[in-house]
């Protein structure tokens, strides 16, 4: 598999995809030069709308007659520009969307052969939120802005507190609630906010992204607040505020957790491995993704 771009620039160091992920036979590299031998050639596309589609391989040697070309994004559909020029050049799709021909969600819930006790972290503090980027025209923001209202939220990050030395999590398993809100609402969009800033912090995450029904794809229905159960913030706030008062109601949020555990996605290797077990699952069946921005916008 060839990194056509290492994603944002970054050189790594390239994964050892059979011990940590008993996928073998696989060799990654950023070697232009084996253009010609890559089974797989991986294509970033916050890169490919930096370099524009003039950067994508042009020969000589010719694209050999099997390789795939894969598009690589898990940003949403908002922050993805330039799709519209894309139609026809890539084999496989690779993202968080669940019809991805290479699915790598954010994150996801396993059951481990021997389940482990579940211990809840004291509990000290009531809601938090974490947010780098503030901008007064996401609706996060602006459902923020009429929660605050009503319910006190620790905000730490661009326009809020700074975070601890032990980063997020170590933060937040302080918070009963956590304000897991997407920069904007697509299909399949549930990210690190959810599964790393809420589920491996044992904090309940209030979201804010797609439907209910789209979350409940992933998740337990009981797993998770989400802010279209309520008719106003306001409401929302008099349940958290509830539920901070009564333990039992509150820990039925944990029950899940006697079942599974969490998955937090590894950034990058376990994305490049997955594309190595597709590439030697798949064989020689080729397709072409006619239409990149129509599937990934709808």
């Amino acid at each position: 598999v060839l990194l056509w771009w290492e994603p944002f620039g970054r050189p790594r160091r390239p994964a050892d995809c059979r011990r940590r992920y008993n996928v073998t036979g696989c060799r990654l590299s950023a070697d232009r030069s084996r253009y010609g031998e890559a089974q797989a050639v991986l294509f970033h596309h916050r890169d490919l709308a930096l370099h524009g589609a003039e950067g994508l391989p042009r020969g000589p040697p010719p694209r050999p007659p099997r390789q795939r070309w894969v598009w690589m994004n898990f940003e949403s559909p908002s922050h993805s520009p330039g799709l519209r020029g894309l139609a026809g050049l890539f084999n496989w799709t690779m993202s968080y969307r669940r019809d991805s021909d290479v699915f790598v969600p954010y994150g996801y819930l396993y059951a481990p052969p021997v389940p482990r006790p579940f211990v809840l972290p004291r509990k000290t503090r009531l809601v938090a939120w974490v947010i780098s980027n503030w901008n007064e025209e996401h609706a996060r923001v602006r459902y923020y802005r009429q929660l605050k209202e009503h319910l006190a939220i620790d905000v730490y990050g661009a326009r809020g507190l700074a975070l601890a030395e032990g980063g997020v999590v170590e933060t937040v398993s302080a918070y009963k609630f956590y304000l897991a809100f997407e920069n904007s609402q697509h299909t399949d969009y549930i990210t690190e906010k959810l599964w790393r800033n809420a589920f491996a912090a044992s904090a309940v995450p209030v979201v804010l992204g797609p439907r209910r029904a789209n979350y409940e794809r992933f998740i337990p229905p009981d797993s998770f607040i989400h802010v279209d159960d309520f008719p106003s913030p306001q409401l929302l706030a008099t349940y958290l505020k509830f539920l901070d008062k009564n333990k039992p109601n509150y820990r039925r949020y944990f029950a899940w957790r006697n079942k599974y555990e969490v998955h937090v996605t590894s950034f990058w290797d376990e994305h490049f491995c997955k594309v190595c077990e597709a590439v030697r699952a798949a064989g020689n069946q080729i397709k072409t993704v006619r239409n990149l921005a129509s599937w990934f916008e709808s």
